[in-house]
Parts: structure tokens; sequence; C-alpha cells
């Protein structure tokens, strides 16, 4: 199911049942991207949080995938049969479901996740991301969106989603969708905290109701 917001004290908070990690299938060229990735893991294993990814054994996602399973959480790796040979190396990581086309692992990633972050990555990891805070801004899903930015590594998007704004073509309440922190602690922290303040394009029933039509549409987490 979705992640829940549940009362803690007088403020609502998130719990997550699993989060979906977007990340590089290359470890960067610093140690301190592999020592985030690290991290990140940790604090999913620390607040009991299964790992949904995009399945490879190699670079970030290797290090993410392994970082959880070591510490006891289930990982599901979502990867299209064509880029096995590529993203796997040895044996899988946690168990792996074997998808057509990069449009239906994402799809199949939003609806197994509660929340979804981005770590380093290339082209990849930044279209999965956008896809993400697109769907928010429709109205597909309503789930925390965070990024990692990890030694400055997103700043100059950042920057672009600020110009945006300035410019005219993001709403200042959309800018808010992303969640974003420098460490992995405080992104989970913030991520708990997400309260959404923009208005969706449309709502969520609307896309639902597309599935009758035989359009794929991404709603609560099975």
């Amino acid at each position: 199911m979705e992640g829940k917001v549940e009362r803690a004290s007088s403020e609502k908070r998130w719990t997550f049942k699993r989060i979906c990690v977007f990340c590089g299938s290359k470890p960067g060229s610093k140690s301190i991207f592999s020592d985030a990735t690290v991290a990140l893991g940790k604090q999913l294993v620390e607040r009991n949080i299964d790992l949904v990814y995009g399945g490879g054994s190699k670079g970030l996602m290797g290090l993410i995938s392994k970082t959880v399973l070591d510490g006891g959480r289930h990982v599901l790796g979502i990867i299209p049969k064509a880029l096995m040979p590529y993203e796997i190396t040895g044996k899988t990581i946690g168990d792996i479901k074997i998808v057509s086309s990069m449009h239906e692992r994402k799809s199949e990633m939003a609806k197994r996740a509660d929340a979804f972050i981005a770590l380093p990555g290339g082209y990849g990891t930044m279209e999965e991301l956008l896809e993400m805070v697109t769907w928010s801004q429709l109205g597909i899903h309503g789930k925390p969106v965070g990024l990692l930015n990890v030694d400055g590594y997103f700043n100059s998007l950042i920057e672009l989603f600020d110009k945006g704004v300035e410019e005219g073509f993001i709403v200042d309440s959309e800018r808010h969708i992303i969640v974003s922190a420098d460490t992995a602690e405080e992104l989970m922290k913030k991520m708990e905290e997400y309260a959404p303040v923009h208005d969706a394009v449309t709502s969520r029933r609307s896309w639902e109701e597309e599935q009758s039509s035989g359009i794929i549409t991404y709603g609560r987490a099975q």
C-alpha cells in the first residue's frame, strides 16, 4: 500500500514501507558518491524500509541494493530485459522483476514504492527523477520525491528549476515538489515531513478512470 500519514505529536508524518531509489549504474569519479549511497542504504535499514531500484548490480545501483539486502531488508530490482547484459554482472541482488521496456520499468517502480529518491547518476537517473516530479505535478501520485544532493552534484539542476520559476514556466508551489538535502539522514527527515503544497493539474481519480480505457496509470503501490 502507499506510504501512510500518521500523527506524531501534533504533526503529520509519512511512514514508508518501500522507497524507490534512482541512481547510476556507474560509481562516479569520487568516493563521496559511494559513501553517500551506503549512508542512504543504512538509513533505509534503520527505518525498516525495503528497497525498489533499477535492478543493476554495478555502480551505485549495486552498492545501494547490497547495503540494504545485507542489512536484512527486502530488495526488488526492476530491469528491462535488454539492459540485463549491461547492468548486471555476476549474481543478481535481491529479487529481480524483468520487464519489456523502460516505460514498464518506471510504471512498476511507481506502483511498488511509497516514495522516490534520486542519488547521483546519468541521463537515466535524471529522466526517472523528472518523470516522478511530473507525475506529482499532474496528480498521478502524491508521494514524496527526494533528491540527495551529494557534494553539490545536482546544484545546476536545482538552479534550472529555480530558473524555470523565475521565467514563468514552473509555478512556485510546484518547485517544492522536490525535497532536497545534502545528507541521507537529513533527506529522510524532510521526506517524512513532506506535505504537498501544489495543486495537481487533475485528480488521481481521473487518471485511474483512464485505466478502463486501456491506458496504463500509476496509482497506489501494491
